[in-house]
């Protein structure tokens, strides 16, 4: 039987890698030996601190969650790696699950999505993050020549950034305090600008990536009349101040929420999850998107480097484990 090791957060700020026997793979599933994995700055760092808000806990959980909020808890879901064992046809390939971290594991079949051959395996782990960029553009209903603001660069504001720029005519505009992005931002199709150009823009749609409240306070100054706010941010645990005085009203700005866990519902009648993960696949193959890589680290060191990476304020954009 083989042993598989699985990184863990023990207690807030905590983590450790575990070790455990791992059964052989039935008849409709498949053995993983695990190449990369990403880390979520964003959900996995309210899991990492405990404020992960308890009336959420059972629909924060991911597919193959041990463990539960209230720790310890292996958490994860952007697993890539290659099939060893399981059917002919998949046998081989190279795979993406959403999975925690853990050097092997085992999966139903129907769980791995095969990655395009034009899309390199280490890129491959950004496809949560580009499945939730992809429903938020369906989700805000943005269309070719329109003007598109985006608010927060991280990982997720500029997937959203690089998609909306594909439209045919469309103005793309992101802002963020750490204007080191600026350069990855521009090399998408984006313009990067700061908070004083987005004041009264009148954008026909915008983005909020950036969870802050300033951040949510700028997005509703740079809507147009009767435009559209869409809030991909995951707050967690905690009060969040949302200035809806002012023009908000007379603007008629509509304020959506964006969530990955499930299609939107313009999409919903025709696609379904896998579907959709299919396509954030194939979105990857944009060699540009390497840029949105910050750095590697061995896997051995997660525990010791995991407080680090989801320090409040850390710079950088994605980490990968390397197995």
């Amino acid at each position: 039987m083989k042993e598989a090791h699985s990184l863990w957060i023990e207690a807030p700020r905590s983590a450790a890698l575990r070790a455990a026997a791992l059964a052989p793979p039935g008849p409709e599933e498949a053995l993983v030996r695990t190449s990369w994995s990403a880390v979520s700055r964003g959900t996995e760092r309210l899991v990492f601190e405990g404020r992960a808000p308890r009336s959420e806990w059972e629909r924060m959980r991911a597919p193959f969650q041990e463990g539960a909020f209230s720790f310890p808890v292996k958490y994860g879901y952007c697993a890539v790696g290659r099939v060893e064992e399981g059917p002919a046809g998949l046998r081989g390939r190279d795979v993406f699950c959403l999975h925690p971290h853990q050097d092997f594991f085992v999966a139903p079949v129907a769980m791995l999505r095969p990655i395009p051959r034009e899309t390199p395996t280490r890129r491959a782990p950004l496809a949560a993050n580009m499945e939730t960029a992809l429903n938020g553009l369906w989700d805000s209903g943005a269309g070719p020549g329109d003007r598109i603001v985006v608010i927060g660069a991280g990982v997720l504001g500029l997937l959203v950034a690089a998609l909306a720029a594909r439209l045919p005519g469309a103005e793309v505009l992101i802002h963020d305090r750490e204007e080191s992005r600026a350069q990855i931002a521009e090399s998408l199709g984006a313009r990067f600008v700061g908070a004083d150009a987005l004041e009264g823009l009148g954008a026909d749609v915008v983005f909020h990536a950036s969870a802050s409240s300033d951040g949510l306070a700028l997005s509703l100054a740079a809507a147009g009349l009767e435009a559209t706010i869409i809030e991909l941010s995951w707050y967690g645990e905690g009060q969040v101040s949302a200035p809806l005085g002012g023009g908000f009203h007379a603007n008629r700005l509509r304020l959506v929420s964006s969530q990955v866990g499930q299609v939107a519902p313009s999409r919903r009648p025709r696609w379904s999850y896998a579907r959709r993960l299919d396509k954030a696949l194939e979105l990857l193959a944009d060699p540009r998107l390497d840029a949105l890589i910050t750095e590697e680290i061995p896997f051995a060191d997660a525990p010791r480097e995991l407080e680090r990476i989801l320090a409040p304020g850390a710079s950088g954009l994605a980490t990968l484990f390397r197995y």
